[in-house]
């Protein structure tokens, strides 16, 4: 608790907080056990910071493929980083918005009795469908936005007749498959010919329009289009990152998962001043962890912090200072990076 208090938070926002690095939204439906509204709030507005399981899945593409020999250690400096900026953002929230004399830490323990499987199946049945009535039908909102924006328009010019070159592929492998010739060159043709057509689907759905329409914003984080579009996508949940890298590099979910890491690897931009250049540079690619680790916490948190703290002021003040402090903090990482090293 004086640890705590030194940050400007109480000790009963310690719980709330290593919970964060589970899941964030059960994190801060914890926070109600904090009696004071004001050390509340602060925990659920830092809360994001604590790199929630959902964000390992990308930490662990990016280092694989840039930092292989280091991985260990960027890992640790990423959640490390997100400690010292709740932290930080804490002090400074303490000191403006949430204003207000201590509270001792009291906590008063109910008499213990050991659980019946009764009660401890109906406990968690209850606390089970109250998150998912809770956060359930905004996910589901969410996920559907997201799928629509990537799967419409539907129909759209793609640079060559995927349709007939699949169909004309299926054909060969049905009669290679009737003469028992070998059909697994002819299986990885039709697989790529399937995924590149995904990539450029998605690359012109309205998912793809807004990435390439933000793009001039996340230009100076060293991002691309690419790189926009799964961050836009990540809003829903951050582990939809990796698959939107998978499907726009052509590297869909049944491939192996070091073929994502080969191409981030040798990808080129294509066109503009950096043609020629890779994409995911040491220097990228560590603004882009840091960019994830701080934005926009996913849907759920956002929901859940509403709920919590009984106003949507909150929930989207969390959105604006968070993907605001994500690009200055992605910002910095990349030109003082690139301004040191090159």
């Amino acid at each position: 608790d004086k640890i705590m208090h030194k940050i400007g938070l109480h000790g009963k926002s310690f719980i709330p907080l290593i919970m964060g690095f589970g899941c964030n939204v059960p994190a801060i439906m914890s926070t109600r056990t904090i009696e004071n509204r004001n050390n509340r709030l602060l925990t659920m507005l830092i809360n994001p910071f604590m790199s929630c399981s959902a964000r390992l899945p990308v930490y662990i593409l990016i280092i694989g493929a840039i930092f292989p020999t280091h991985a260990g250690t960027v890992l640790f400096s990423i959640y490390l980083l997100g400690i010292l900026m709740a932290i930080g953002a804490a002090l400074i929230f303490k000191r403006t918005l949430f204003h207000s004399e201590e509270v001792p830490f009291v906590m008063e323990l109910p008499p213990y009795r050991i659980p019946t499987m009764r009660s401890t199946v109906k406990h968690m049945w209850h606390k089970g469908s109250q998150y998912l009535s809770k956060m359930g039908g905004v996910i589901l909102v969410a996920v559907i936005l997201i799928w629509a924006l990537e799967y419409y328009p539907k129909n759209v010019p793609y640079s060559k007749p995927y349709d007939e070159l699949i169909a004309a592929k299926n054909a060969e492998l049905a009669v290679a498959q009737k003469h028992r010739e070998p059909t697994s060159q002819l299986q990885q043709e039709l697989h790529q010919l399937e995924v590149t057509k995904d990539a450029e689907h998605q690359a012109q759905s309205y998912l793809g329009h807004i990435g390439k329409l933000i793009e001039p914003a996340i230009r100076p984080l060293g991002f691309d289009w690419k790189m926009g579009v799964s961050l836009v996508s990540g809003v829903a949940a951050k582990e939809i990152v990796v698959s939107t890298l998978g499907v726009l590099y052509q590297v869909d979910n049944s491939d192996d998962s070091n073929k994502l890491i080969d191409k981030l690897r040798t990808e080129r931009y294509q066109s503009g001043t950096k043609v020629g250049q890779a994409v995911f540079t040491p220097i990228s690619a560590l603004a882009f962890l840091v960019f994830i680790l701080i934005y926009f916490p996913c849907i759920a948190v956002i929901a859940a912090i509403k709920k919590e703290s009984g106003s949507w002021k909150w929930a989207a003040f969390t959105i604006a200072y968070t993907t605001g402090f994500a690009w200055l903090m992605a910002f910095a990482t990349y030109q003082i990076g690139t301004l040191i090293w090159g």
